[in-house]
């Protein structure tokens, strides 16, 4: 009979201390799950700011219509996919489809002369082309687009 009550005490607690470790484990997991949404959270509120800026920069002649047509639809495609195929943000895309063979950083510096003016000369009539969509793309992003909660969040 003692066997068996100590028997039936060791077990108690070590069922004891299992749960408790369980406990502690689960709370080590939740605390990370509440880290990974509070970086999910910054990170949305960080591209969210950056797609602002740039839209407002396109808005103000701050920033040439082609890369900031490019950087937004890199950007929005980080933020919110459904945002960012969202037909009033459709000319981003296009621009970025248009220019997507256009050597860039290091390559684009190894251009002659004759080539850049090449590649200019289609930002230019893409730019006319475009420009007006563009514009009002950054304003709806500004007044309305933002102002959604992501999808992706």
């Amino acid at each position: 009979m003692k066997t068996l009550l100590l028997s039936l005490l060791l077990g108690l607690t070590l069922v004891a201390a299992l749960a408790l470790y369980a406990v502690h484990l689960w709370r080590r997991v939740w605390a990370q799950q509440r880290a990974r949404n509070e970086a999910i959270r910054t990170r949305q509120q960080r591209l969210g700011g950056d797609i602002g800026i740039l839209a407002g920069s396109l808005l103000d002649d701050q920033l040439p219509l082609i890369e900031g047509a490019i950087r937004i639809k890199v950007l929005l495609d980080n933020y919110d996919s459904a945002l960012s195929n969202d037909a009033r943000c459709q000319v981003f895309h296009q621009l970025y489809e248009a220019t997507a063979d256009v050597p860039t950083h290091a390559a684009w510096k190894a251009l002659d002369r004759l080539d850049k003016r090449r590649f200019e000369k289609r930002f230019d009539e893409l730019e006319l082309q475009h420009k007006a969509a563009a514009r009002t793309a950054a304003r709806w992003l500004l007044d309305e687009g933002l102002r959604r909660t992501p999808a992706n969040a």
